[in-house]
């Protein structure tokens, strides 16, 4: 079943992408589980601890600029060159009346002096410098405390450990962090036409591509990743499959087999082991969607269709996630609102999520449609940047009209 999805047309009793999204996260309780591990492989964890700086940052005063450190009552008065403070080897003398020290940027300030002259403000002769401008107390120094001041909440706890973040951990001097477990995540594909990679296709099969998609995607959210791999349409390897799944996992996310086919037996089967939901969402693409709870963990039905599978993930699957994960709010991508490049097709209903591409013009930044918006169409999401959103009741977009844009890629 990896190709079923449902139809194109509206349905009254179809759940809103945000209805559904709301039930999911209130659904979605966040793990327990904590760990101390070293602050080098902490990317990607979540925080389960408040953290508070232990001392100010900067500790001490330094030079945000190269140039002269002096004082500034001394006005625009020629200063003697007394000596040199570089980053790491400070100054250790006193700067007196008419006096300066050579400085470079984040070198300690020495005592007695209470500004930076900056050296494109200074003319050198010789051990002298004659100052081109007045500087005033503080010019050019970079305060203790500064950043954070001793005692300050730095990072709170449920904060989602990104480059930066860790950065901020790492100039507090943080080596060890409680962040919370991963998440478990098993999941496996299911249908008879699905055929390993680097295998011959018959007629009628395709690659099991959904699960390599998958992989990536909880790959980037440093899930616990369980790949159990392609199920046959067989009633009792699916349900044992959902068994096994539900014993090692905090989450269970299939693939194909949750539309209405006779083959469908993902449906039947979830009836009697777990409480599901069976939706049709008021979407496009990604129309059927399972959710409910197997055992002790979530359950999530994706739909067959590649570009379906994908759609439902970052729209449900992965706010599920990251709340779960420990991280607080928000949990969704943000929308941008971008004026079009040219018209897009839509017909009215259902909320579409069409693959597009960010366009640099001379007026600003546009963003276009791409390629065939099909959802077994992966070459489309493949060379997409973006997701153009257009509301449920919205029909045809035309050129130049703002619509919600969500960015797939992103700098952290």
């Amino acid at each position: 079943m990896a190709h079923c999805c449902g139809g194109n047309e509206p349905d009254s009793l179809a759940k809103s992408v945000a209805d559904a999204r709301d039930a999911i996260l209130t659904a979605s309780l966040p793990v327990q589980g904590t760990e101390n591990i070293h602050l080098g492989h902490a990317l990607g964890r979540v925080l389960a601890t408040d953290m508070h700086a232990p001392a100010n940052v900067p500790a001490w005063s330094n030079s945000a600029m190269d140039g002269y450190a002096l004082r500034s009552v001394d006005g625009d008065a020629v200063r003697r060159i007394i000596g040199q403070s570089f980053a790491g080897h400070p100054f250790k003398g006193h700067v007196g009346a008419d006096e300066c020290v050579r400085i470079m940027t984040g070198a300690v300030v020495p005592e007695g002096a209470d500004a930076v002259l900056i050296q494109e403000q200074a003319e050198l002769h010789a051990d002298q410098v004659t100052p081109q401008a007045v500087s005033n107390t503080g010019a050019n120094i970079r305060q203790p405390g500064e950043d954070l001041q001793a005692g300050a909440l730095a990072l709170e706890a449920g904060t989602w450990l990104r480059p930066a973040q860790i950065g901020l951990l790492a100039s507090l001097g943080v080596a060890e962090l409680a962040v919370y477990r991963r998440l478990r995540v098993a999941f496996f594909s299911t249908g008879d036409e699905l055929r390993p990679l680097g295998s011959v296709l018959g007629p009628g099969q395709i690659y099991d591509s959904n699960r390599y998609a998958l992989h990536g995607m909880l790959q980037r959210l440093d899930c616990e990743i369980l790949d159990l791999g392609r199920i046959a349409d067989d009633p009792e390897q699916i349900e044992e499959a959902l068994h096994r799944a539900a014993t090692m996992a905090d989450m269970v996310i299939s693939t194909g087999g949750v539309s209405v086919g006779d083959a469908d037996y993902i449906a039947e089967l979830l009836g009697r082991l777990g409480t599901i939901n069976f939706w049709k969402i008021n979407m496009k693409p990604g129309r059927p969607l399972a959710f409910g709870q197997l055992g002790n963990a979530i359950f999530f039905g994706l739909p067959g269709n590649p570009v379906s599978t994908i759609m439902t993930f970052y729209q449900f699957v992965r706010p599920s996630i990251l709340k779960r994960m420990g991280k607080t709010a928000p949990w969704t991508a943000p929308l941008l609102q971008l004026p079009l490049a040219e018209d897009l097709q839509k017909k009215g209903g259902r909320t579409d999520f069409q693959r597009g591409r960010l366009l640099q013009t001379p007026s600003g930044l546009q963003v276009t449609g791409i390629g065939q918006q099909a959802s077994h169409i992966m070459s489309g999401m493949a060379h997409a940047d973006c997701l153009i959103i257009l509301a449920a009741e919205a029909g045809h977009a035309k050129a130049g009209s703002l619509v919600d844009v969500q960015l797939l890629e992103g700098l952290v």
